[in-house]
């Protein structure tokens, strides 16, 4: 299962790239609007932090499918082949994600409730199909359930539409995902830091550090123990 990191915090992604094994990064208005600043100059600093051709989510936001190509088109000319358009699963989002599809774009269909509209995402040409775990759960769905139907759906279908889950609150639900097969998982960079920390790790390293300079000398590694 691929990570990505859902944020629009160059700062943040900048951290996370130099630490973590992160394929791509994803983004939507609000994460957009929390950093207050010029819209194209956060995308064009968070390119400069992850490279031209890495993945980069942005959504869209026109009221019908004629807008949301042209700001696709937009963002593919200012910013490069590494753009992911990200499209609602409405009637407008469907028509559009079928028009850049063919245009050869890679297309996420974003929004995702249910595995029929995964299914109708994937059918009009969608890469990438983002079901939100996390909110299915909060109205009393089953947000894993709803992406194992969809891991599923695709592959007796012989879709190859990726499932990108996204929407989440806490590291279990990262697990599940990988669990029922979901392709990549996007998640705040605190989330992503709170899957490598774990307090019995920490003690691990500590005991191995206080042996070691019990015998060889605080603050000396390998390197100060070549002999040859």
């Amino acid at each position: 299962m691929l990570c990505l990191l859902d944020t629009a915090n160059v700062d943040d992604i900048a951290r996370c790239f130099d630490f973590y094994p992160v394929a791509g990064v994803t983004t939507n208005p609000t994460l957009i609007a929390r950093e207050e600043r010029p819209f194209h100059d956060i995308l064009t600093d968070i390119l400069k932090v992850i490279g031209e051709r890495t993945m980069l989510h942005v959504q869209v936001l026109g009221p019908d499918a004629e807008t949301m190509v042209a700001e696709a088109n937009q963002l593919r000319d200012r910013l490069g082949p590494g753009i992911f358009p990200k499209l609602p699963v409405t009637q407008q989002g469907l028509k559009a994600i079928r028009i850049l599809a063919s245009a050869g774009f890679s297309v996420t269909a974003t929004a995702i409730l249910t595995p029929l509209q995964a299914l109708l995402a994937a059918r009009a040409g969608a890469a990438f199909v983002a079901p939100y775990v996390n909110r299915i759960d909060n109205i009393g769905g089953d947000g894993e359930g709803v992406v194992l139907d969809i891991v599923k759906m695709f592959s007796i279908h012989g879709l190859s539409t990726k499932v990108l889950t996204a929407s989440f609150k806490n590291v279990r639900q990262i697990h599940d995902m990988a669990l029922a097969g979901a392709h990549a998982a996007t998640m705040a960079p605190q989330l992503l830091d709170m899957i490598f920390s774990h307090p019995l790790t920490d003690s691990g390293v500590a005991d191995f550090n206080a042996d070691w300079a019990a015998a060889y000398g605080a603050d000396t590694t390998t390197l100060d123990n070549d002999t040859e």
